[in-house]
């Protein structure tokens, strides 16, 4: 008897620092590259993440777009499910945890009603975009192209703009409020395929050429297909940016008074904005294309600052609520490292922006730009936004905000 109970009581003891290492074990990303798709029901749309940090409280998912990386922190895991935060546009990307996969969805958090998500899975060490084939190109998609979106009669609105490098395209789809920031995929035969996520909405673009200069495809989102067109053109442009938005008739200048995000009023009246030059970006924090300007501007303010020039940033945010604003308005100050007046200025939307500033014409696009000068005249007004992934577009806009705001400066 006392044999038998000394194994019962080794057993015991066995089963006891069994189930501590199990209970102490917790999941953890593999570090290295990640294959996600998200699962339409016709087909689906892949995107590439790299998880970084050797222990579950310093893992780091970077998003992968081209030559983006959009980081992500703030990690979670509960039992055998992983939670990734996608903190600037209040969404997550959460599911079960099994080893080398992820079955989840991606839910966004600040809506109307609640978001039945959109699922995904994803697959560690899976580099691949796109499928691997040994077709090689017979087309080339780089270069610019006008591009008709079905509905659309204005096919001069809307410009696409690649680079090409052994059957790897990158690049990004322009309108004249905005672009579609990172696309990265492949060309393979006469098709070719290209997708985009950093944290918003996901997109896929594929089609198939007619002719070396001409062809035929989809622009799809989580919600809906839309047929394109596209046509070669080395001259595709969109149209003036300054030529939207406008001040009206008898006016000269604008006037607003927004908070801070320490509640504190801020105005265009203020000492600290008399004789300098001024730029005010409209802005949201839940805005891709807003987030390249602020990428832009942040480091802008930094180098020019003392030259006699101040930014303000009103921003108009997913609730009408101060408290959610300096929430979500601080992560986006945090993350850019901004450094000038971020004010909140009401509820987003382009019709709240325009009742904010009345003496414009009207914003009809997130964000949008104004250039006033050292006698707080209105001089410019700038719709949308081509960021870095637009490739020359970017540059251009680059070249004439630098020469506008030298010639605001060198004026007496």
């Amino acid at each position: 008897m006392k044999n038998f109970n000394s194994k019962i009581g080794l057993f015991s003891f066995i089963l006891l620092i069994f189930f501590g290492a199990c209970q102490s074990e917790k999941p953890q990303l593999k570090v290295g590259t990640w294959r996600g798709a998200f699962i339409l029901t016709d087909q689906e749309i892949p995107f590439i993440f790299e998880v970084k940090g050797q222990s579950p409280e310093a893992s780091t998912v970077d998003l992968i777009n081209g030559a983006e990386r959009f980081p992500l922190k703030g990690i979670t895991f509960s039992k055998d499910s992983v939670t990734i935060p996608i903190d600037l546009f209040d969404a997550v990307l959460t599911g079960k945890l099994t080893g080398n996969t992820i079955d989840g969805k991606f839910i966004k958090l600040t809506t109307a009603k609640p978001d039945p998500g959109i699922r995904f899975k994803a697959e560690f060490g899976n580099s691949n975009r796109f499928p691997q084939s040994t077709e090689t190109a017979s087309s080339s998609l780089a270069g610019p192209w006008d591009i008709l979106f079905a509905g659309s009669d204005k096919p001069e609105a809307t410009v696409g703009n690649f680079e090409e490098k052994g059957g790897s395209v990158t690049g990004s789809i322009l309108t004249n409020t905005g672009d579609y920031r990172y696309l990265e995929g492949v060309v393979q035969g006469k098709k070719f395929q290209l997708s985009a996520f950093s944290g918003n909405s996901p997109y896929l673009v594929k089609g198939e050429f007619t002719t070396d200069s001409t062809f035929t495809g989809e622009f799809i989102t989580a919600r809906r297909s839309t047929k394109i067109e596209g046509k070669r053109n080395s001259k595709a442009a969109l149209a003036d940016p300054y030529s939207f938005s406008k001040l009206k008739d008898g006016y000269t200048s604008v006037e607003f008074t927004f908070p801070d995000l320490n509640g504190k009023p801020v105005s265009l009246a203020d000492p600290k904005f008399q004789g300098k030059v001024v730029i005010v970006s409209i802005l949201g924090s839940w805005c891709p294309n807003c987030l390249d300007e602020t990428a832009y501007l942040a480091p802008w303010y930094k180098a020019n600052k003392d030259r006699g020039v101040e930014i303000i940033g009103l921003a108009f945010e997913r609730k009408n609520d101060f408290d959610f604003a300096k929430r979500t308005l601080s992560r986006l100050k945090d993350r850019f490292g901004i450094e000038y007046d971020l004010l909140f200025a009401g509820l987003s939307g382009t019709e709240s922006a325009s009742k904010a500033l009345p003496a414009l014409s009207g914003i009809s696009a997130f964000p949008s730009t104004i250039f006033i000068d050292k006698k707080g005249k209105v001089r410019k007004v700038h719709t949308g936004f081509s960021g870095p992934a637009t490739g020359r577009f970017y540059e251009e806009f680059k070249t004439d905000f630098n020469q506008l705001i030298d010639d605001l400066l060198a004026e007496k």
